[in-house]
């Protein structure tokens, strides 16, 4: 399958919001009902210091996309995850100078040609930062897509089977050394 990459700015991301949500609901699983909340939250992302976004896109449509931003206390997911961490009995200095991976996901028809792999690459390439962090749903024995590639690229454990308000799913909050 052939397929390339860009890299969007953040007006552009902008523009293409509704394209890039829509893959969203559907590789998470979310209800329709999610698309105002998260387009909101997406329009402050956009606007956040180190932000950047890649997207992978065929001949005739957006496929996949990653995008994130340097994190700081103010988030809202910041706060979820120290919390988390400070629960667990961790250490929350791993959220000092992060790159938070917001989002990575691929249209469900194309995961397996190397999408995940390729956005992933290019979105951490220069990104702001010492340590990238991101969460992802828990998966018994880590047995999908996802946490094979968060694995490939290195990822280790930060605090796993977190609840973030508004999601029921477990999620598992990694974390990866950046160049």
């Amino acid at each position: 399958m052939r397929f390339s990459t860009l890299t969007l700015s953040p007006a552009e991301f902008a523009l293409a919001m509704p394209t890039l949500m829509d893959i969203h609901l559907d590789a998470m699983g979310y209800s329709d009902q999610l698309r105002e909340p998260r387009l909101r939250s997406w329009r402050e992302h956009v606007r956040r210091p180190g932000f950047r976004c890649v997207v992978a896109h065929d001949e005739d449509h957006v496929i996949g996309f990653a995008f994130g931003f340097l994190g700081t206390p103010e988030t809202w997911w910041h706060r979820q995850v120290a919390r988390a961490i400070q629960i667990h009995g961790g250490d929350t200095s791993v959220l000092t100078n992060y790159f938070e991976v917001a989002e990575v996901h691929v249209s469900p028809t194309y995961q397996g040609f190397g999408v995940g792999t390729q956005i992933l690459t290019e979105v951490l390439q220069e990104a702001p930062g010492t340590l990238a962090l991101l969460s992802t749903p828990e998966v018994a024995g880590e047995s999908n897509g996802a946490f094979h590639l968060y694995r490939r690229f290195g990822f280790y454990d930060v605090v796993r089977n977190m609840i973030f308000p508004g999601d029921s799913r477990p999620f598992a909050v990694l974390g990866r050394r950046l160049a």
